[in-house]
């Protein structure tokens, strides 16, 4: 199989692993396995670089590059990971303007040398234009761009529009971005754009964009023509554009490789609504591509979504390369491009040191990381030589230890080694005395077995025999200290359980009769402090699900109750069969019925 790259918008980098398949594994490794990939572009991350862990960058047999945000926790996020027998970048970035700069150094990206950049990138006026400030454009975690000899990636998460507040910055965005890519290509470089576009091309790639040109809420013209879906389509091959194109537009330079593979198919969509579970209707959106410059088209063997995978409210998107591809008229093993010169020859790996001069901006060289081995490969270290048993070590004092003492204590580890920067004066071990009553089934090894134990009288004293049974353990100590003394030992807490017998005796000796709340009484507190359960729906009989009111206006904060069933294709309730029906109940009206039928009984 040919060279795979595959996007995937995860939703919280850890968040697949809540799902089949990737609960069973819970590996990055694993991960990458299962989607055969050989480069992994991730969106969403929702982490900051604090966040980051071993087992996020420290993957065995792999390279990571990331653009985390800056200032906003949680928030973006985007990952790219490369396998090292596979590929390996000459040059890596963060952001689109190129003003940020690389990992050890002041000058940024954009002012580095012509050799240690890799180019294209755009004005900075027009942003001052749109009131954007450049630095807080790729501040935001939003882009990672590495250069292979083939081509130049783009791993991007454009920002979306949910709350209308960020039309500016998000079409800054993709108007730098569209700016860098064409620049890059008057160079004569070739680019592949993958991840999270937040952009649908056509009422074909939107569920809900079709259902509101079918009903009239808008006209496909109006549909195509908002200002990013019109930017959008003016960079793509095929793009439908109203009227003239823009200056500087004039020509596409990208093709949509996975509709490429599917022309005319509909439905196939990469994203889905979680708050109105509308994955299993496929009441979606196509906004999640793999995008590559149209020179490049030969070189597919297949593109696809994989809406079978869990794992978050999008899917993986891939596309795969052919292994021979056609370059300038020749035939060239597409892996010699994916590599430093030398690396790979005739698709065969002729050195092995592939990852010696990795771009500064890798995940391996961040100084929490950097000369460093991973969790696994701690443990799989060969075993320390152990002292000869000829020689036994000697404490403190110069006497030596007892070799039935090596072998049963587990202090003895710790005498003929000592760890590095581990202080020269031993730690005196500490002394616990445990004090237990008669019960057996307190002196179980693993401590309390059940939660009636918890409530058991913590001191009693016995009627009976006057006194408690008492079992003192005192742990081993170390060779050469004493024991705690009487003083110390009388000081102790102890506990005292008390026996079955004990409790009648007790019981017996209580004063007046015990008073039982009457069958009228439970049922009338029953019914003041039980809460009501959840309706039924009209359509199917089935209980209901809540929600809360999350738009802005008189009912914001109200919850409410729906039917269970998810939305159907057309994205509206229905009022029966298999999709969700039309009950709507408020849940402050549930509750007032509930409290008025309990009154009138």
């Amino acid at each position: 199989m040919g060279t795979r790259i595959t996007t995937w918008n995860v939703n919280g980098i850890r968040n697949p692993f809540g799902y089949q398949p990737w609960r069973d594994i819970r590996t990055f490794e694993g991960m990458f396995d299962i989607l055969e990939a050989d480069i992994v572009v991730m969106q969403e991350l929702k982490i900051q670089r604090k966040d980051l862990r071993d087992d996020m960058v420290l993957i065995p047999g792999w390279d990571c590059f990331f653009s985390l945000p800056k200032y906003k926790k949680g928030y973006s996020g985007v990952g790219i990971y490369t396998r090292q027998t596979a590929c390996a970048p000459i040059r890596a970035e963060e952001g689109v303007l190129g003003v940020l700069s690389p990992p050890g150094s002041s000058t940024a990206y954009r002012d580095q040398p012509p050799e240690s950049c890799i180019g294209g990138y755009p004005d900075l006026e027009p942003l001052a234009e749109l009131d954007v400030d450049p630095a807080s454009l790729d501040a935001e975690g939003r882009c990672v761009v590495l250069e292979f000899p083939a081509f130049v990636l783009f791993g991007v998460y454009s920002p979306a529009n949910s709350n209308g507040m960020r039309d500016e910055f998000r079409y800054a965005f993709l108007t730098a971005l569209e700016t860098r890519l064409r620049n890059l290509d008057r160079m004569g470089k070739r680019v592949v754009l993958v991840g999270d576009l937040n952009i649908t091309r056509t009422e074909e790639d939107s569920a809900a964009g079709l259902l509101d040109v079918k009903k009239m809420v808008m006209t496909h013209e109006e549909f195509i023509s908002t200002p990013n879906r019109r930017l959008f389509n003016q960079l793509i091959e095929g793009g439908e554009v109203v009227g003239d194109r823009d200056g500087g537009r004039e020509n596409p330079i990208l093709w949509d490789v996975c509709r490429g593979f599917h022309e005319g198919r509909h439905g196939m969509y990469t994203h889905w609504e979680q708050k109105i579970n509308a994955r299993p209707g496929n009441y979606g959106s196509r906004i999640d591509y793999v995008l590559a410059s149209i020179s490049m088209k030969s070189w597919f063997s297949e593109s696809n979504i994989q809406e079978g995978l869990l794992g978050s409210d999008h899917c993986p998107v891939y596309a795969d390369f052919k292994d021979i591809i056609q370059l300038e008229g020749k035939e060239v093993f597409f892996r010699d491009l994916m590599t430093p010169p030398g690396t790979f020859v005739d698709g065969q790996l002729a050195n092995s040191g592939v990852t010696k001069s990795i771009p500064a901006l890798s995940g391996r060289l961040l100084p929490e990381f950097d000369r460093r081995q991973s969790i696994k490969d701690m443990f799989t270290r060969k075993a320390a030589i152990k002292a000869p048993a000829s020689s036994p070590p000697e404490t403190r004092t110069g006497s030596q230890v007892p070799a039935q003492f090596l072998a049963s204590s587990p202090a003895s580890a710790s005498l003929g080694t000592k760890r590095k920067g581990a202080p020269s004066k031993a730690t005196p071990a500490l002394k616990h005395t445990k004090i237990v009553g008669s019960n057996p089934q307190h002196n179980a090894k693993n401590g309390q077995l059940s939660l009636k134990g918890f409530f058991a009288p913590k001191v009693a004293l016995s009627s009976k025999t006057g006194a408690t049974n008492v079992e003192t353990e005192c742990s081993t100590t170390e060779v050469g200290q004493q024991p705690p003394d009487a003083a110390e030992s009388q000081a102790m807490q102890t506990e005292t359980i008390l026996t079955e017998s004990d409790r009648d005796d007790t019981a017996s000796q209580s004063e007046g009769p015990l008073l039982f709340p009457s069958e009228a009484a439970k049922e009338g507190w029953s019914k003041l402090f039980t809460k009501r359960g959840p309706p039924l729906c009209d359509g199917h009989g089935e209980q209901c699900i809540t929600y809360t009111t999350k738009k802005k206006g008189p009912n914001f904060g109200r919850s409410f109750w729906i039917c269970p069933r998810p939305v159907g294709p057309t994205g509206t309730s229905e009022v029966s069969g298999e999709w969700r029906c039309k009950t709507f109940i408020w849940t402050s009206d549930w509750n007032r019925e509930g409290k008025e039928l309990a009154a009138s009984k």
